[in-house]
């Protein structure tokens, strides 16, 4: 019994890190499960932890997601990993006028 709840828990950690993902990539579950080529009520079961995602399926969600697989599976801890690759994308949106000025506004904070 201990082991069947210990895979419910760990089903459900990879659940939320996959919606945590998801929101972060800031898609939505309809556009991801488009580019995923899976019915959105799949993206909604695996996000509340109720059906198992395959090997390859974690990968398509990393490789969209832009996280590593390993985060998803639970083999790395949070840290500021996601939150930095987060920033990356964003500020991969923006012109190189619009990050200087963000960089000199970070400049100024505090420490």
């Amino acid at each position: 019994m201990d082991t069947r709840e210990n895979e419910i828990s760990d089903r459900e950690k990879i659940a939320k890190r996959l919606k945590e993902a998801r929101i972060q990539s800031g898609l939505s579950q309809e556009k991801a499960s488009k580019l995923m080529g899976i019915q959105r009520p799949t993206i909604s079961e695996i996000e509340a932890g109720r059906r198992k995602v395959s090997a390859e399926e974690i990968i398509q969600f990393a490789e969209l997601y832009k996280v590593n697989s390993s985060w998803l599976l639970l083999e790395e801890s949070q840290s500021h990993d996601v939150n930095f690759q987060f920033a990356a994308r964003e500020l991969e949106k923006l012109d190189p006028e619009d990050i200087k000025k963000l960089l000199d506004i970070l400049k100024i904070l505090p420490k």
